[in-house]
């Protein structure tokens, strides 16, 4: 029988959500790290207060399910935004350094994980942990900066459409090797395989679906608009994790197909604000999952992991200005910005924590993305004054002041 608090424990929840997105909004800081801090302040040793218990044990199931939802939605708008003839127009400097990015971070993941002894299953979800960058943290610094029209700003976000697309990859092969329970080698590529394949299929296939779905769309109100769009993105996502393909997936390639409808910016305009609401929630309901006590162990080898991602992303910060023929000092523009973590490196956690992997991965994910969300934007905001300090003013910005007397040269020359 439902407790007749739920729907204020909810409200409440829902309330210090706000509250904390209002104090990081004033502090000009990723609201992600406060979402996350809050859930964690409130999940298992929180007090109760009359009527209503912060720790929100009876509501926290529904809090959970939002939090699932924000997960379709955080991806399935990622999907809307993605395009892939875009990521190939971007040319080969993002190409190469997105590879670079990839295979610097991967390769970090592995160390990391070789040393902290990991077996296979959770090494691999720690590489996947290491390698992607927030999209949603990325997107805001470079707002709040006012770099969105800087020329490194195209090579950043081409670098993290190159790494979103790994990412998707990477999922599917986490969903065979993890999710189906199975630790047999031709079992899980099997699933694997399976899961590139649906990818694939789908986005050929879906696309070819368009013109039927915006002829379905076309003049219909509001409501049926977006009752259409929220059953296509269910049913998919739903059907994907029946073939033990992540639903995460399965919104994200109905993001992508849906990207081509040529009612795109209503579709996005009409989902934003499920995003931006059940995305919040996604964070505090991971936050509300994890005990406080249980991080001390996590706590040298996350630090020690986000230095090494911090290091790492610079290399590839380096090699994405060389081939874009940018100035060196904005490879630290571009490393620091990547280097920012948080949604789906909780995507990611999530899964092993659904293969019942061991505990120390979300004690390690929750350190290391509080620390990289919080110190990736600052660093950004930095980051001039930093290659300054560093490096000194570049050479080349430096003209000679041209004299009277070598202007009068010129004249009678």
């Amino acid at each position: 029988m439902l407790s007749h608090t739920l729907i204020l424990e909810i409200g409440i929840a829902v309330g210090l959500v706000a509250i904390v997105g209002l104090i990081a909004n004033k502090l000009k800081f990723s609201v992600i790290p406060f979402f996350i801090i809050i859930g964690m302040v409130l999940g298992q040793h929180a007090p109760q207060i009359g009527l209503v218990d912060l720790t929100f044990t009876e509501s926290k199931p529904f809090i959970d399910f939002m939090g699932r939802l924000g997960v379709l939605f955080l991806l399935f708008y990622l999907g809307l935004e993605f395009s892939v003839n875009r990521l190939i127009k971007s040319g080969k400097a993002i190409v190469t350094g997105g590879t670079i990015y990839v295979l610097l971070n991967f390769t970090s993941g592995l160390l990391i994980g070789w040393l902290m002894d990991m077996p296979f299953k959770e090494m691999m979800v720690l590489c996947g942990i290491m390698t992607s960058s927030s999209t949603a943290i990325v997107a805001k610094v470079l707002t709040d900066l006012k770099r969105t029209a800087n020329p490194e700003t195209e090579v950043i976000m081409g670098m993290i459409m190159f790494d979103d697309l790994f990412i998707a990859m990477h999922i599917s092969f986490l969903s065979g090797l993890i999710l189906t329970g199975s630790s047999s080698f031709w079992t899980v590529a099997g699933t694997s395989l399976l899961a590139l394949g649906f990818i694939l299929a789908f986005l050929v296939l879906g696309r070819k679906l368009v013109p039927a779905i915006d002829r379905l769309l076309k003049d219909k109100t509001s409501e049926l608009f977006i009752l259409v769009i929220f059953a296509l993105l269910f049913i998919v996502a739903g059907f994907s994790e029946t073939i033990h393909v992540a639903e995460a997936i399965g919104a994200l390639m109905a993001g992508l197909v849906l990207a081509d409808s040529q009612y795109i910016k209503k579709i996005e305009a009409m989902v934003l604000p499920y995003k931006d609401f059940f995305g919040a929630m996604f964070f505090f309901s991971f936050g509300l999952s994890i005990d406080m006590m249980s991080l001390g162990g996590a706590v040298l080898w996350a630090s020690i992991a986000a230095v090494v991602t911090v290091m790492g992303n610079l290399a590839s910060g380096y090699f994405a200005a060389k081939f874009s023929g940018m100035k060196p000092k904005t490879s630290f523009d571009i490393g620091f910005t990547l280097s920012a973590r948080g949604e789906f490196s909780i995507i990611m956690a999530n899964i092993g924590k659904a293969g019942a992997l061991l505990p120390v991965i979300q004690s390690f994910v929750v350190v290391y993305v509080l620390i990289l969300s919080i110190v990736s934007p600052l660093l950004t905001k930095e980051s001039r004054k930093l290659w300054k300090l560093l490096f000194g003013s570049d050479a080349n910005t430096a003209k000679p002041l041209k004299k009277l007397s070598d202007l009068e040269n010129n004249s009678t020359g």
